[in-house]
C-alpha cells in the first residue's frame, strides 16, 4: 500500500509541475512571440552547443509567430572552426528571414569564439557589468624539458617527417616550428579580425587595442561599438521589441 501510495504522489507531483513548474512555453498561443534560444559553454565538437544554436534559431525563424530571435549567450569561446561556422549559418539566416531580426544578448560572458558568432548578429546587447570582447586567438601548451632533464630522463622520439613531433612538450622548442605556429594564429586571428569588422561595420571603433585579445565590461563594450545597447533578453523582448511573450 505505501509502495502505490508514493506512485500516486509521483504522479500528482509530476502533473502539477507540468502545469505550473514547468519552464518550456506553451504551443497553443497564437499571438506575435519573441524567441529565446540559449548558447552556453565552452564552444567545440564535443558537446555541440554550435549545432543546437543554429538549429533553434533556424526552428525559432520557421514559427510564423516569431518576430525577433535572442540568443541569450553565455560563453568564454572555444573552437575557431565551429565559432566560424555558427558565424555563417546566422549570417545565411538573417539573409532568408530580413524581416525576424537576430539578437544576441551577452548574459555574463560573451569572449573570444562567441564574440566571433555574435558578430553576425543583427545587434548585440549585453548587461553593463558582462564581460566581452577578446578578439584574439591562442595557442597554450607546456614544456617539460628542464623537468625531465632533472630527473635523468631522456626523450625518444623518432617520427617520419621532420614535423611529426610539432612543438612536442618534451622536447626543445624549435625556432621554425615556432614561427609557423605563429603564422597560423595570425592567419585565424585575420579571418576573426574580418568578420568582426563585416559584422559591425561603422559601429566599431577600431584602436590599438581593439584587435589585441583585450576584453571589456559591457559599458566600455558599448562605447567602443563592440555592442548596441545595455539590456537583458527580458527587457529587450519587452521595452526595445515591444514583445512579452
Amino acid at each position: 500500500r505505501v509502495f502505490f501510495r508514493l506512485i500516486v504522489l509521483v504522479l500528482i507531483g509530476w502533473a502539477v509541475y507540468a502545469n505550473y513548474g514547468s519552464d518550456v512555453e506553451d504551443s497553443t498561443k497564437t499571438g506575435p512571440q519573441v524567441a529565446v534560444v540559449d548558447f552556453k559553454g565552452v564552444i567545440d565538437g564535443d558537446n555541440k552547443n554550435y549545432a543546437t544554436v543554429i538549429k533553434g534559431v533556424t526552428d525559432a525563424l520557421k514559427d510564423k509567430k516569431t518576430v525577433a530571435v535572442l540568443i541569450r549567450a553565455n560563453s568564454p569561446g572555444g573552437s575557431p572552426v565551429y565559432s566560424d561556422i555558427l558565424n555563417n549559418e546566422l549570417t545565411r539566416l538573417r539573409k532568408l528571414y530580413p524581416n525576424k531580426p537576430i539578437d544576441f544578448v551577452v548574459e555574463e560572458v560573451c569572449a573570444s569564439g562567441c564574440y566571433y558568432a555574435a558578430a553576425a548578429a543583427d545587434k548585440i546587447y549585453a548587461a553593463p557589468a558582462s564581460i566581452v570582447g577578446s578578439i584574439g586567438v591562442i595557442y597554450n601548451g607546456f614544456g617539460f624539458v628542464d623537468t625531465i632533464q632533472k630527473l635523468g630522463v631522456t626523450r625518444r622520439l623518432q617520427t617520419a617527417g621532420s614535423n611529426k613531433g610539432f612543438m612536442d612538450q618534451f622536447s626543445p622548442v624549435n625556432p621554425a616550428q615556432q614561427k609557423t605556429l605563429q603564422t597560423m594564429l595570425d592567419i585565424i586571428h585575420q579571418q576573426f579580425i574580418s568578420k568582426v569588422k563585416e559584422g559591425r561595420g561603422k559601429r566599431l571603433h577600431i584602436d590599438n587595442d581593439t584587435f589585441s585579445g583585450l576584453f571589456w565590461t559591457g559599458l566600455q563594450a558599448k562605447e567602443r561599438g563592440l555592442i548596441d545597447g545595455l539590456a537583458s533578453s527580458g527587457q529587450l523582448a519587452r521595452d526595445i521589441i515591444k514583445i512579452e511573450e
